[in-house]
């Protein structure tokens, strides 16, 4: 039997956003009632171009339910540019945390988000190039390339746990495990030059000021450098940042981001009151 947490209980008895918005900006359906689980997601966006409302109708386990409606709540009052840095692990960590086998879950939502924004910009629905690997889901090679990436998958049976491919009839384990082995033998990014700690101080700090602040400041939030230890940045949230709901998410999926990407990949941002 699972172990689910309380807040993965709590999505699942008292689910948030349940329904269908009408006239959405972007839609969704992915899975299927024949594999078991089945996610509809529709969101509207404000004048400022943030997603106002998300709503979901999934058919599928406590786990499924759970993952939708904490999706819902999450991307709520972000950019679309925003909301696609949200992984299917953030989905997790949100909920407190979902078993293994009930990791596909989590997938599942960000499949969603991903294709109602190709629907918002007009993409096509699949992307050129995937080929069905997994007949008895419908999983595509694309889809277990990214959920490899993403989390770092290093078995069959992980595939599974977090995309159900290979769950059914096992005629696609031999072409998942090629696919492990091809996404594991890619080249690793280069890694920028090394860094003093004088050099990474003077960085963060400048990178926050020029990069990040503004962006923040926009719509009406900032964030103050409380110390950096080593690779760790501890930040306070100010303004409307002090009191959002996903200024987590903002502080991983934007300010770290930022800052590994321009100055150094290892650099961690964390929350602190002050």
């Amino acid at each position: 039997m699972w172990e689910y947490t309380d807040k993965v209980k709590d999505h699942f008895l008292n689910p948030r956003n349940v329904g269908e918005i009408e006239n959405p900006d972007g839609i969704a359906e992915v899975g299927s009632l024949a594999c078991g689980d089945a996610l509809k997601l529709t969101f509207k966006l404000d004048g400022n171009k943030r997603i106002k409302d998300a709503k979901f109708k999934t058919f599928g386990c406590a786990s499924a339910i759970a993952s939708s409606s904490a999706l819902t709540e999450i991307i709520k009052g972000m950019t679309v540019d925003e909301a696609l840095k949200v992984s299917n692990q953030d989905i997790a960590q949100y909920l407190g945390g979902l078993p293994d086998e009930k990791m596909h879950c989590s997938v599942l939502g960000k499949q969603a988000l991903e294709k109602a924004v190709e629907n918002y910009r007009g993409a096509p629905a699949m992307e050129a190039g995937a080929t069905i690997i997994c007949e008895c889901f419908g999983v595509t090679d694309m889809e277990i390339e990214q959920a490899i990436r993403e989390n770092n998958l290093a078995t069959v049976e992980d595939v599974t746990n977090y995309t159900k491919a290979g769950g059914g009839c096992g005629g696609c384990h031999e072409a998942i495990a090629q696919i492990i082995e091809r996404v594991k033998a890619e080249p690793k990014a280069d890694t920028k030059p090394r860094l003093t700690n004088l050099q990474k101080i003077r960085m963060i700090e400048e990178t926050i000021d020029r990069e990040i602040r503004p962006s923040l400041r926009q719509d009406g939030g900032d964030v103050d450098i409380i110390d950096i230890i080593g690779n760790r940045v501890l930040v306070a949230t100010r303004g409307a940042c002090a009191t959002c709901k996903a200024a987590d998410i903002t502080l991983k999926h934007f300010v770290e981001h930022r800052l590994r990407e321009l100055v150094s990949p290892d650099i961690t941002v964390e929350e602190v009151s002050k």
